[in-house]
């Protein structure tokens, strides 16, 4: 399966990454009652021109269709002969009148995309690739957890980044990160306040969105967590009603979503988890939304996993390809995990030791993006996965994903599962139950 963005003019990228970005925070300024009229009307101008720029003087649109298409299909403000491919269909502002949070994670995933375009590429535009490295927080982020050189603090301080994405200034400064990954952790958003009180995800423990609404007898409140899975299939969603000045909400928890089922059981989080309890913005410091986003949420995920194989008997190996005898094993070890190996090169490496002194490994590289068909073209523009991996694995709730991706990852020799099926094939491989 082929896409036409990666053999099109790189133009087209760029086309879709400016009207997107510009859209976003168009639609962010559209929707932000909190915000000076004045300043949302010079935020929505100068985004106007940059949809002008990015449509070329071929194709005008006054600002006044700018503003109505601002409640639109996202599709509508690309110019007449671009594609707008993982564009179809997404609303800038939702049926509550509100910003949808999730284009912060297509733009996002636009960028790593062209990013890696560009570099299969190689036609001379270091400078392009540059400005869009630079524009990646959470590749500065992995980076400088690199520089400590090491495995064993690598894993500490990736672990640290997926457990630890918001805490007391305190408990940041013991985490003991880096100063380049440090800088990410920054006064708690003002999206994420109800004065001065925030709440915690329950599942990812990150501030939750808060918002109001106003009805003709009340206002009402909610917090959800700013990443969509969460909030819809995972509990992370909540109402409160608005208290009396200088009191913090009370939140309300809604019936609790559908549990995951089968294979998909064993790493889903508890939807019935304790309620988010106020905690004061003073003093508490939170990652910036890109590391979170990619960095922390799918992080969640890989140490999910490999705390399920740990449970399922699996040695925990500081490097692949370690011996039973080298490990300390039991004779009824089924196998090592490393996480993160060769500092973060994939996701996790698993050996299932077989009779006869064979060993079965698995190389998985965990994926979470929000457009299926952007993480489609980023593993055909990287040519496969980057870092060496033999398994695509995406997060269950993801399921839907797998036909595209399986079309596209055929060509380059590549397995596609949910992280459940995954399990449960490694598993099966070790002769072991897994759910």
């Amino acid at each position: 399966m082929k896409f036409t963005s990666t053999a099109e003019p790189i133009s087209h990228h760029v086309i879709r990454q400016m009207v997107m970005r510009a859209a976003t925070v168009a639609a962010q300024a559209f929707t932000d009652a909190e915000q000076a009229p004045e300043d949302r009307l010079c935020t929505l101008m100068d985004s106007h021109g940059e949809v002008l720029a990015a449509r070329g003087p071929g194709h005008p649109l006054p600002f006044e269709f700018f503003l109505a298409r601002l409640s639109g299909d996202l599709a509508d403000l690309l110019p007449d002969g671009v594609s707008p491919e993982e564009m179809t269909g997404v609303h800038l502002i939702n049926d509550d009148g509100l910003f949808e949070e999730d284009l912060f994670d297509l733009d996002q995933e636009q960028r790593e995309v062209a990013w890696a375009v560009q570099k299969a590429t190689r036609d001379g535009r270091s400078t392009s690739i540059a400005e869009i490295e630079q524009e990646m927080d959470q590749v500065t982020v992995n980076s400088g957890l690199r520089k400590r050189g090491t495995q064993e603090a690598y894993v500490k301080g990736r672990s640290n980044l997926s457990r630890f994405p918001a805490g007391t200034e305190a408990v940041i400064r013991r985490l003991n990160l880096p100063s380049v990954v440090g800088q990410f952790y920054r006064p708690i958003s003002f999206a994420a306040l109800y004065e001065q009180w925030w709440f915690a995800c329950p599942v990812c423990r990150w501030p939750m969105r808060i918002t109001r609404h106003r009805s003709r007898k009340s206002v009402n409140g909610r917090a959800q967590c700013f990443y969509r899975p969460h909030a819809k299939l995972m509990g992370a969603s909540y109402t409160f009603k608005v208290p009396v000045a200088g009191r913090p909400p009370t939140l309300i928890p809604g019936a609790p979503p559908p549990a995951f089922t089968g294979a998909a059981s064993v790493l889903a989080p508890n939807p019935r988890g304790a309620v988010p309890q106020p905690m004061p913005a003073s003093g508490h410091l939170a990652l910036a939304r890109g590391p979170w986003r990619y960095t922390t949420v799918p992080g969640l995920l890989e140490i999910a996993l490999y705390d399920a194989l740990l449970a399922r008997s699996f040695a925990a190996a500081p490097e692949p390809g370690m011996s039973p005898t080298a490990l300390g094993a039991d004779a009824d070890c089924p196998g090592s995990v490393t996480l993160w190996p060769y500092l973060d090169t994939y996701d996790l490496h698993v050996d299932v030791w077989l009779s006869g002194g064979q060993t079965k490994s698995f190389l998985l590289d965990i994926k979470d993006f929000t457009s299926e068909m952007l993480l489609a073209k980023k593993i055909q523009a990287d040519g496969g996965d980057n870092g060496g991996a033999e398994w695509i694995v995406v997060p269950d709730h993801r399921e839907a994903s797998l036909p595209l991706l399986r079309g596209v990852c055929e060509e380059f020799g590549l397995n596609v599962a949910t992280a459940g099926e995954i399990g449960q094939t490694i598993c099966r491989t070790a002769g072991i139950r897994w759910a």
